[in-house]
């Protein structure tokens, strides 16, 4: 099975699009130098009117103390983690870790990130070729679960997804136009998700 996470919704129209339509996570940005950046006061609404899908929070290098109180005023099920946090930070969030990584065949340690203390793995991958034979070795090696970020978007979820078997894939500047979220393609991605979920479940 193949799931969606939406990042950098801002607003409550996009949240509920993609709550409606299937996502299984949603990310609220919290870098407030990030374009994407949502007020926790704001978030704290979008979380409530959207029971049904697992809201994620994206922090980089933030205090502690901040994370852990955003992280409950928005009833966060999941911390994104973006920066260069310890495990000892990890460790300290009141939330499952979700953990990014850039992801370098060369630089990137499989062994590393299995000994995160994070849940889950986000392999950013930015622009590389999804067809890179040893980027699909250290996603089947990890036992943790995997998703995988970068260039993806409707026409090409598929065959990322096909090649490389993430446990989710996120998707946020392939569901933008004009640098804010597009309710069409917000909707038209996770169409195209949900069909690669009824490939993967048969």
């Amino acid at each position: 099975m193949i799931r969606a996470k939406i990042t950098g919704i801002q607003d409550l129209t996009s949240a509920k699009i993609a709550e409606r339509n299937g996502a299984d996570f949603i990310s609220f940005v919290f870098d407030m130098d990030n374009k994407d950046f949502v007020k926790p006061e704001l978030a704290e609404v979008l979380s409530w009117k959207t029971p049904y899908t697992r809201k994620v929070g994206i922090f980089t290098d933030d205090d502690l103390d901040r994370v852990n109180y955003v992280a409950s005023m928005v009833r966060l099920d999941y911390v994104q983690l973006n920066g260069n946090e310890s495990d000892a930070f990890i460790r300290r969030v009141n939330r499952p870790v979700i953990k990014r990584y850039y992801y370098d065949e060369h630089y990137f340690s499989v062994k590393r990130a299995e000994e995160c203390p994070a849940e889950i793995i986000l392999l950013d991958i930015g622009e590389q070729d999804y067809h890179n034979k040893k980027l699909a070795e250290d996603i089947s090696h990890m036992h943790k679960s995997v998703i995988v970020a970068g260039d993806i978007d409707r026409e090409n979820v598929l065959k990322v997804a096909h090649a490389l078997h993430p446990y989710a894939v996120d998707v946020s500047e392939g569901v933008n136009s004009y640098g804010e979220k597009s309710r069409y393609k917000i909707k038209s991605f996770l169409r195209r998700a949900d069909c690669l979920y009824k490939n993967y479940s048969r």
